[in-house]
């Protein structure tokens, strides 16, 4: 019979819970701060593939993908010591960081090739970081694959920007 929780530890993974969220919903927040005014002014002015996404299409899932990378997160953190999550939990910080930094180079720099080697490293960064979250978790895994696949199709949109503009 397993031994019930003490509230302390509800609390703590709430907690650590939330604070991922914000994490991941603050970097989204932080790199719309360049995105949306380049979206009004410099991004229209590129020659743009008619099979892109509209552009309200990337806050809505840009912000379901950020929540995920969270909630995946923790459940790696969760399950295992802290030792042990250690290079997982490295590895989304990472990512993190790449995706954040796509939003500036892209539409900060206005410069798409900065953008696709940011997003081409960011890549790799996510199926490193599944990778190790499959080891720890699958359920981690498994829930940001949708951003894997968002991650690849925006690095096919980056690349043919690239080369047409």
């Amino acid at each position: 019979m397993a031994l019930p929780r003490s509230p302390y530890a509800t609390a703590h993974q709430a907690l650590a819970l939330v604070l991922l969220l914000l994490l991941c919903l603050g970097v989204g927040w932080l790199g719309s701060t360049v995105t949306g005014p380049a979206v009004a002014t410099w991004y229209p002015t590129l020659t743009l593939p008619d099979w892109r996404p509209p552009n309200i299409a990337f806050p809505i899932v840009w912000t379901l993908l950020y929540v995920l990378m969270a909630l995946g997160a923790w459940l790696v953190w969760r399950r295992v010591p802290l030792a042990e999550a250690r290079g997982a939990l490295l590895l989304f910080l990472l990512q993190l960081a790449a995706n954040l930094a796509w939003s500036f180079l892209f539409f900060g720099q206005q410069s798409p090739l900065l953008g696709l080697i940011d997003i081409a490293v960011l890549v790799v960064l996510i199926v490193l970081m599944l990778v190790a979250f499959r080891r720890i978790d699958r359920l981690a895994a498994a829930i940001n694959l949708p951003y894997l696949a968002w991650g690849s199709f925006a690095t096919l949109l980056n690349a043919w920007i690239y080369v047409e503009n």
